[in-house]
C-alpha cells in the first residue's frame, strides 16, 4: 500500500517555495522546497527521508516540458532543468544503475527493496523478457515476499490469481486459467517456507540478474552504413544489437578497453585503450539522447571502476552493520521458529486430550444409556413375574374349586347307579380337567420361577454398571485435572513468546554516501575526459575470479534448473504458437544452442577491439 507523507505547510504571504512529489514505487513523498533548492538538495532530501545510504544507484527521474524522459541533475537548480510548470512538480525516485552482482553488492534492505520493485515492475510490463518457467519461480518469491510463509489453514484458492504476477506475454501464451498458474505457483511458494521477505527480494533480484534484458538500457542508433541497431548500455559496458533482437548482443566493448567517450551532434565518439585500434563510431537518432547516454556511461563507468577498489570505509561500516543486523534476525527468527514449534506441539497435545475427553464422555453416555436400558429390562421382568404369581394363584384357587366339586359328585353318586355311573363319568372328566390344571399350575409356578431368576441376574448387570459408571467418573476428574494443567502450560507458553521483531530504522539524520561527477571544461563540449585504470594483469584475474564465481553459482543452482525444465515440459502442451512473439523464438533458439547470458557475452567479447570495430561497421 502506497504511504502519502502529508505535506509541508507552505508559506503563503512569501512565495519562496514551491510543492514537489516524490514517487519511490512503493510510497509517495511530498516536500516543499527552496526556490534556490538544487537537485541534490531534494535527492538528499528523498535519501534521508527514507533512510537510504547506497544512494549512488538511484537518482530522480521526470518527464520534461517536450515529453523526454530525462533524469534530474545534483548540481543545477531543481527549476533550472525544464521542468514542466505543475501545481506539484513529479518525480520517480528509481534505479538508475545497477549492480553487477546484486548478492554482493547491494548491502542495506531498503536498497534490495527498490531494487527488487523496479525490477518486479519491468518483468511485469514486459520491458525485461522472461521466460515463462522462469516467471513463476520469481512470481513465487514476489508472493513469499509479500505474504511470508504458506499456510494451507489460511490459504484459499483464488488468493493469487487476482494478483498481477505473471507478464500478460506469457498468460496470453498458453491454454491455461487463472487457477493453472495458481496451483504452479502455490508448488514453488510452499518450498519458500522459513524464508524472510529481505531474504525472498533478494532471490528474486539473484534470478532475475541473469535474464539477457536486465540492467540494459537501450537507445536506438545506426552505423556508418546506416543500419539500425540498438545500444546497450550496462553496468559491464556497451553492448551492440540488431533491431530485431535485444537479446543477443551482436558485439560489446567493456568499460576497461574504453578510454574516452565524446559526441558532436548526432556522431557519437568512443576511443579504446588500445590505441592502435580504430575509434568505435556511431549515430543517435535523436540530440537530446545523447546526453542521457553519456551520462549513463560516466556513471556506470564510475561504478565499474569503483568495484575494482577497496571498499570505501562507509560501505565497510555499512556491511558490517548489515552482516550483525542479519545475524540478530536470524536469531530472533530461530527463536520464534522454536517457540512458534513448541507451541504447535502444546497445541496438537492439548487436541489429542480434548479428544480423549470426548471420547470418554461418549463411554460415559454409553454407560449410562446401558444402565437405564438394564434397569428398563428388570423393572419389565419384575412386572411379568407378577403377573405369572397372581396367574399361578388363579389357578390354584380353580384346582381347588374342581376338587370341592369332585368332592360332591361323589356324594351324590350313592344315589343312583345311574348318577354314579354319571357320577363316574362327571368324575373321570374331573380328574382329567383337575390333571391339567395341575400340570399348567407347574408350568405356570416354573416360569414364574425362571423370571424371578432373570430379576435376579438383571439386578447384578444393574449393580455392575454402576460400579462402571463409577469407575469412569473417576476418570473423568482425572482427565479434566489433565487439561486444566495442559491449558496453563499452553498458556504461559503464549504469554512467553517475544514480541513482533522491529524493522531496522536507520538514523535518518545520519550522513549518506553520494558520489559525484564533477563535470571537467570538456564536457560541455561534449567531451568526457579520460581515466586511468587498473593493470590489464589485473582486470583479467578479477575477470576470471567473476567468472569462477559465476561457473559454481550455476552448478548450485542444477536442483533449480531441472525443476524449471521439467515446469516448461509440463506446460509446453498448452503453448499456442501463434501467440509466440520475436523475443521467444529467440530465446528457444539460444536454450537450444545451450547458450545463457553469460556465454554469449563472453563469447561476443572475445577477439580485438579492432576486430569488434570492424564486425560493428559491417553490420
Amino acid at each position: 500500500m502506497k504511504e502519502k507523507m502529508p505535506p509541508f505547510k507552505r508559506k503563503k504571504t512569501t512565495g519562496k517555495s514551491f510543492p514537489v512529489k516524490v514517487c519511490t514505487l512503493d510510497a509517495e513523498l511530498e516536500f516543499n522546497l527552496e526556490l534556490k533548492a538544487t537537485g541534490r538538495d531534494l535527492f538528499d532530501l528523498v535519501c534521508r527521508t527514507i533512510g537510504l545510504r547506497e544512494t549512488w544507484y538511484f537518482g530522480l527521474q521526470y518527464e520534461d516540458s517536450k515529453g523526454f524522459i530525462a533524469w534530474l541533475k545534483l548540481d543545477k537548480k531543481v527549476q533550472d532543468q525544464g521542468i514542466p510548470q505543475q501545481t506539484t512538480m513529479p518525480f520517480m525516485f528509481l534505479a538508475k544503475f545497477y549492480p553487477e552482482e546484486v548478492a554482493e553488492e547491494l548491502v542495506q534492505e531498503v536498497t534490495q527493496h527498490l531494487f527488487f520493485l523496479q525490477v518486479n515492475r519491468a518483468i511485469l510490463a514486459m520491458d525485461i523478457y522472461c521466460p515463462p518457467e522462469a516467471s513463476v519461480l520469481l512470481a513465487s518469491y514476489a508472493v513469499q515476499a509479500k505474504y511470508g510463509d504458506y499456510d494451507e489453514g489460511t490459504y484459499k484458492p483464488g488468493m493469487l490469481a487476482s494478483e498481477e504476477l505473471l507478464p500478460q506475454r506469457v498468460i496470453d501464451q498458453y491454454q491455461m486459467t487463472a487457477e493453472m498458474w495458481e496451483e504452479r505457483i502455490k508448488v514453488w511458494y510452499a518450498d519458500h517456507r522459513g524464508m524472510s521477505r529481505d531474504e525472498a527480494e533478494i532471490e528474486y533480484l539473484k534470478i532475475a540478474q541473469d535474464l539477457d534484458m536486465y540492467g540494459v538500457n537501450y537507445f536506438p542508433i545506426s552505423n556508418k552504413k546506416d543500419t539500425d541497431l540498438w545500444l546497450g548500455v550496462t553496468s559491464l559496458g556497451l553492448n551492440i544489437y540488431e533491431k530485431e533482437n535485444k537479446l543477443t548482443p551482436k558485439t560489446t566493448f567493456q568499460w576497461s578497453e574504453i578510454r574516452h567517450v565524446s559526441f558532436d551532434d548526432k556522431k557519437f565518439t568512443i576511443k579504446p585503450v588500445d590505441k592502435t585500434s580504430p575509434n568505435f563510431v556511431f549515430f543517435s537518432h535523436k540530440v537530446r539522447m545523447n546526453k542521457l547516454i553519456l551520462d549513463l556511461c560516466i556513471g556506470n563507468h564510475d561504478l565499474f571502476m569503483r568495484r575494482r577498489k577497496p571498499d570505501s570505509m562507509e560501505v565497510q561500516q555499512m556491511k558490517t552493520q548489515a552482516k550483525e543486523e542479519k545475524s540478530r534476525r536470524q536469531i530472533e527468527r530461530n527463536k520464534l521458529a522454536r517457540e512458534k514449534q513448541l507451541r504447535e506441539i502444546a497445541e496438537k497435545e492439548k487436541s489429542i486430550m480434548e479428544q480423549r475427553l470426548m471420547q470418554y464422555q461418549e463411554e460415559i453416555r454409553l454407560a449410562n444409556e446401558a444402565l437405564r436400558r438394564s434397569e428398563e429390562t428388570a423393572d419389565l421382568l419384575a412386572e411379568k413375574s407378577r403377573v405369572a404369581e397372581e396367574e399361578a394363584m388363579l389357578l390354584g384357587q380353580k384346582a381347588s374349586e374342581a376338587e370341592h366339586k369332585i368332592t360332591q359328585f361323589r356324594l351324590t353318586a350313592l344315589k343312583t347307579e345311574e348318577e354314579k355311573v354319571s357320577l363316574e363319568r362327571k368324575t373321570r372328566e374331573a380328574e382329567q380337567l383337575t390333571a391339567r390344571l395341575v400340570d399348567e399350575s407347574e408350568r405356570r409356578a416354573a416360569e414364574a420361577n425362571k423370571l424371578k431368576e432373570e430379576l435376579l441376574r438383571a439386578r447384578v448387570a444393574e449393580k455392575q454398571a454402576k460400579e462402571k459408571l463409577l469407575e469412569f467418573l473417576s476418570r473423568n476428574a482425572y482427565v479434566n485435572t489433565s487439561v486444566s494443567s495442559l491449558y496453563s502450560v499452553s498458556s504461559s507458553s503464549v504469554l512467553d513468546l517475544p514480541a513482533d521483531l522491529h524493522a531496522l530504522r536507520l538514523n535518518a539524520n545520519s550522513p549518506s554516501l553520494s558520489l559525484t561527477h564533477s563535470t571537467p571544461p570538456a564536457l560541455v563540449d561534449h567531451h568526457l575526459p579520460a581515466y586511468d585504470f587498473i593493470a590489464d594483469n589485473d582486470m583479467e584475474q578479477l575477470s576470471l575470479e567473476i567468472e569462477k564465481e559465476r561457473v559454481q553459482y550455476l552448478e548450485k543452482s542444477k536442483n533449480l534448473q531441472d525443476q524449471l525444465r521439467d515446469l516448461k515440459t509440463e506446460i509446453e502442451v498448452l503453448k499456442v504458437d501463434e501467440k509466440q512473439c520475436e523475443l521467444d523464438m529467440l530465446h528457444d533458439e539460444q536454450v537450444r544452442l545451450g547458450e545463457n547470458k553469460y556465454s554469449t557475452l563472453k563469447k561476443v567479447k572475445c577477439g580485438s577491439t579492432k576486430a569488434r570495430v570492424a564486425y560493428f561497421e559491417e553490420l
